[in-house]
């Protein structure tokens, strides 16, 4: 008897058998380029006795998740760069404020006040912009998903109308 051979009859529920399986796969394409096609999944799935339209829906379902991360990439990526930028403004602001007070003064003493006063908010939006878990998250990639959408469709709408004109 082999080390891979029970000695008595297991049985996975389907959670298992889809993490045991994950992990097999991994395991066995260590090399992450590794791809499959589409002719290859059909393949395993007809061995696991998973029917074609399951296999399709399963297909759709992973892609409207792959669209909802790429969605979610380019939001964080967003909130990142308004950050930026806040940070730029603040850095620039109290930077100025700093000289002024250098040049007038001859030490740094009022512009400290003010730096401090100003770095709350960034603080704060510190906090918010790497905060990717939680209600207000999910509230402002909603908010910001809509205004997405529709700055989509008023250029789609735009580009048709420009088009009838040119003809």
């Amino acid at each position: 008897m082999t080390e891979f051979e029970p000695k008595s009859i297991r049985y996975y529920s389907q959670e298992d058998v889809q993490q045991i399986l994950h992990l097999a796969i991994a395991r066995q394409a260590d090399d992450k380029d590794t791809e499959f096609s589409y002719q290859q999944i059909l393949e395993i799935a007809t061995e696991l006795e998973i029917s074609p339209e399951s296999l399709k829906l399963a297909e759709g379902d992973w892609l409207v998740q792959q669209g909802q991360v790429q969605q979610r990439k380019a939001f964080d990526a967003y909130r990142i760069r308004r950050f930026q930028k806040r940070l730029g403004n603040y850095a620039i602001f109290n930077g100025f404020l700093i000289l002024v007070d250098l040049i007038a003064g001859g030490g740094i003493s009022w512009s400290l006040y003010i730096l401090l006063f100003c770095g709350l908010p960034i603080g704060l939006d510190v906090w918010n912009t790497f905060q990717t878990k939680g209600e207000e998250y999910e509230m402002a990639f909603q908010k910001w998903s809509r205004n997405h959408q529709i700055k989509k469709t008023i250029s789609t709408v735009l580009n048709k109308w420009f088009k009838a004109l040119q003809a």
